[in-house]
């Protein structure tokens, strides 16, 4: 029972370190603290309009890898992963 239990904080740990960093680029970056990242340019557009255009987008998408890639490492050290 105690290594379900581990597992589960683990994975829950993750998605919510995910959560996080998701709703840092989206919501603080893209929206509350756009004005002062505008006053940097990335790629030629104001930092916070590029992050709340492409940025969230793009964490998102490494999100999802970095998730998959931690899981299965999880999955190994509990030993449920699939063969």
């Amino acid at each position: 029972m105690s290594d379900n239990s581990e597992y589960w904080k683990a994975n829950l740990r993750l998605v919510l370190f995910c959560l996080a960093v998701w709703f840092t680029v989206s919501y603080l970056f893209g929206i509350v603290l756009v004005e002062p990242l505008n006053m940097f340019r990335l790629g030629g557009y104001k930092l916070g309009f590029w992050f709340a255009q492409q940025g969230s987008i793009y964490t998102f998408v490494l999100l999802i890898f970095f998730y998959a890639w931690r899981m299965n490492l999880l999955d190994r050290k509990f030993n449920v992963h699939e063969e």
